[in-house]
This record gives C-alpha cells, structure tokens and sequence, in this order.
C-alpha cells in the first residue's frame, strides 16, 4: 500500500504572504520528504474515528510510517478497533506543541486491517526498531504487539494518506501545505 509521492501545495490564505524577517526567503510549500521524515519520528499520534452515531472519538497512540502508511495496533474490542469496523475513514495527527515552531501533520486516509504475515512481522521489527524497549512489555514484546498479533489479541491496522496537511510555524512565518495521493 505504499503512498505515491505527492506535490504539495501551499495555501496562501493560511500562510503568511511575505516572511517578516528581513531578508529571508519567501514561504513555500513543504516538501513530502521533510513531512514523511518528521511521520517516520514522531513518537505520538493522535487518531480520530467516527462511533456508530455519528460522535467523533479521538485518541493517543504510537505507530510507524512505513512502506508509504502508517500503522498501529489496538485491541479488537477496543472503541477504535469497533469505530473503524463500521467507517474506516478516519485521521492521524501529530507535531511539536508550539506556538512559534514546529510542522503539524494531519494524515487523513482509510484504515485497512493488516492481516498478511509477512507484512505483520515487518511491522513488529519496524515498531520495535523505533520505539525499542522504552514501549516494550514485560513480555518481551512490543505492548503485546508480537506474540498479540500472532494470536490475534492485538489487530493492526494501515492508513495510506489519501489527503496530507502540513502546518509549519518558524519564528512567526506561517505556512499550509496540502499533499494529495
């Protein structure tokens, strides 16, 4: 499922016109490399899915960009897990809580189950490479990710952008990017 590699766009109405600073470089749209860099390291997401009525639930969790997608588990019971079984349409956030620096992300796609082993096991190595024993249980495994998929206590689940935005802030110049896939 890997993504395509997207032109971004830069929206005026959201950016600033004309870089405050005396002679700095005028504002552009980010590049997808530096936003799938800054998704390949980020720590924390945040996912928002629909419920079956039609609220909107929003959590913290980790994943990992890879192959063009990001991927998380959770628990088949759990809400995500049941919100994304009924409208698997849904949105990953993440960025650097600032004022005056840092690119905000939003990944906005269809969630797809990942039930394929091969991909399975490259998706416990790559979570395990990133986050290492800081997110690892007891067990050995990555929060029950492991030993939980091969049993199926845990699901995971991949979301290829459809749609990308990019919010950066650096020293009060502003900027919007959008990614179309």
């Amino acid at each position: 499922m890997p993504a395509s590699r997207p032109v971004g766009e830069l929206d005026a109405r959201y950016s600033s016109a004309t870089n405050p600073r005396p002679g700095a470089e005028a504002v552009t749209a980010v590049e997808w490399a530096e936003a799938r860099r800054r998704l390949e390291a980020a720590e924390v997401f945040w996912l928002s899915t629909v419920r079956p009525g039609g609220r909107l639930h929003v959590t913290p969790l980790i994943g990992t960009w890879s192959n063009g997608a990001l991927y998380f588990s959770t628990g088949p019971g759990e809400q995500k897990a049941k919100n994304l079984a009924g409208d698997p349409h849904c949105a990953l956030t993440t960025g650097q809580n600032s004022l005056a620096e840092g690119l905000d992300l939003i990944v906005e796609g269809v969630a797809e189950r990942v039930t394929d082993p091969a991909v399975l096991e490259e998706v416990i190595a790559a979570h395990e490479a990133k986050y290492g024993d800081q997110m690892t249980s007891p067990e050995g495994t990555f929060f029950g990710m492991g030993e939980g998929m091969r049993k199926g206590s845990v699901v995971v689940f991949a979301v290829a952008p459809q749609t990308a935005y990019g919010f950066g802030r650096d020293d009060g110049v502003f900027s919007h990017t959008r990614w179309t896939f």
